[in-house]
């Protein structure tokens, strides 16, 4: 319970503890925010880590002198793509491992083949959006190698989805993070980061689930 309610304030107070980082550790930040973005898109088990709002966070310090805005921007895009990719590579090299047996409790051909179709169909489309769904962009990824997305395409769209997510959250950052309201309510930006992606997911499989079919 100690260790999440420190990686809650973390995140929540992210802006604070970055820059005291920055203080006591210089260009070792950097170091971090690599860490922190490739730990968050690329291992499954780490979805709780902040996402969207350490992205704001570092543009805000970014126009503020505090941090390279190249520099950070383009380490923690390296950590997006290669994070997404080595998330989809385990999905796809420990899925048919998992379910190497048809007749077996954890395998459902069926259902892996509904997935593979609709990652075939989709799977773009889901991977770019994913990218601002805390949580959902843990999980994408893996699902995607599971389901045997084509790796090219993947690739692809995962490098589209990463610039977006990276580039677009830093600048929005670097551009409005300066205004004196938003200094004054980072704390309620932060929520809104987590939450409004996170019911905007419940909202649509709520109705996707209470949709009739045709």
């Amino acid at each position: 319970m100690e260790l999440l309610a420190q990686l809650i304030d973390f995140i929540l107070h992210v802006d604070k503890h970055l820059e005291l980082f920055v203080q006591a550790y210089g260009m070792w930040v950097y170091a971090l925010l690599f860490a922190i973005i490739f730990v968050e898109t690329g291992l499954v088990v780490m979805p709780l880590l902040p996402g969207d709002s350490l992205l704001f966070v570092v543009g805000a310090m970014c126009g503020a002198g505090l941090l390279s805005f190249p520099l950070a921007a383009g380490l923690m895009l390296v950590a997006a793509v290669l994070g997404d990719q080595c998330n989809y590579s385990v999905g796809r090299y420990f899925g048919p491992r998992v379910f190497q047996w048809e007749n077996s409790r954890f395998f459902n051909k069926a259902a892996f083949d509904r997935a593979h179709a609709f990652y075939e169909t989709y799977g773009g489309f889901t991977i770019i959006a994913a990218r601002f769904m805390p949580f959902l962009r843990t999980f994408v990824p893996f699902v995607g190698g599971v389901a045997h997305m084509n790796r090219a395409r993947f690739t692809l769209y995962n490098v589209v989805g990463g610039c977006l997510w990276v580039l677009g959250v830093c600048a929005a950052g670097y551009f409005l993070g300066s205004f004196p309201w938003v200094k004054a309510n980072l704390d309620k930006i932060i929520w809104a980061m987590i939450l409004v992606p996170g019911l905007v997911v419940v909202a649509g499989a709520l109705r996707a689930r209470g949709a009739k079919p045709a």
